[in-house]
């Protein structure tokens, strides 16, 4: 069965960006959080001039991306992992899941057919490298996400993004939290949080041996 797991959410995100305020796109449309637009049944344009919490944005995504889901799953039916992180990021790029030739070639049982097709979903060229990245998941089961995602901080005076102020922010908690919030059993990272370095625990530990040798001897 289907699942949005952690991996799936943030491979489908780390093809968008974050942005706390509505923007506008490419093609002059209101958009805030990962790629949300008011189609998706949630207005966007509450949040003109009016960031979010990391928190709100990931909420909100998670739950429209639920809906992209069920039709990626009504379409395709069950999917391995990697193909329905792929088949959804492509679902939530271009809202095709139900048109798109490459998914009927490969209901078809024409994988090879299936595969050069998902590239015809080229324009504008920057989308390439997405499509790249969502076929060679779908049909090698290559993941490219890494748990990161890119925010952008500010807009211009036209609600545009200023490129310059990218930075690369960790969701986990908000993501896992989002996530859990209607999951059983709990959703957990597929990869595990970085350990500390082992002169930091080092340091940790005579500290609190320091601090346990001085209470025994007030």
């Amino acid at each position: 069965m289907n699942r949005i797991t952690y991996r799936v959410a943030t491979e489908v995100l780390s093809h968008e960006a974050i942005i706390r305020q509505a923007y506008k796109d490419s093609e002059n449309v209101w958009t805030w959080s990962g790629g949300i637009t008011s189609k998706s049944g949630h207005d966007v344009t509450r949040y003109i001039d009016n960031p979010q919490p990391m928190k709100r944005c990931i909420e909100v995504y998670v739950w429209v991306l639920q809906k992209y889901a069920d039709d990626v799953t009504e379409v395709m039916g069950d999917l391995t992992e990697e193909q329905f992180a792929a088949a959804l990021s492509f679902h939530w790029n271009t809202g095709a899941i139900r048109t798109a030739s490459w998914v009927k070639h490969w209901k078809a049982g024409d994988i090879a057919r299936a595969r050069k097709s998902i590239m015809n979903w080229r324009k504008p060229a920057e989308i390439i490298p997405r499509r790249q990245k969502e076929r060679d998941l779908f049909f090698n089961g290559k993941w490219s996400g890494d748990g990161k995602v890119i925010e952008y901080t500010r807009l211009t005076s036209r609600h545009t993004p200023v490129w310059g102020s990218a930075k690369r922010v960790d969701i986990r908690s908000d993501l896992l939290a989002a996530l859990n919030a209607n999951a059983e059993p709990p959703v957990r990272p597929d990869v595990e949080p970085p350990q500390e370095a082992p002169e930091m625990r080092k340091g940790w530990l005579e500290s609190l041996i320091k601090a346990i040798i001085g209470v025994f001897r007030k």
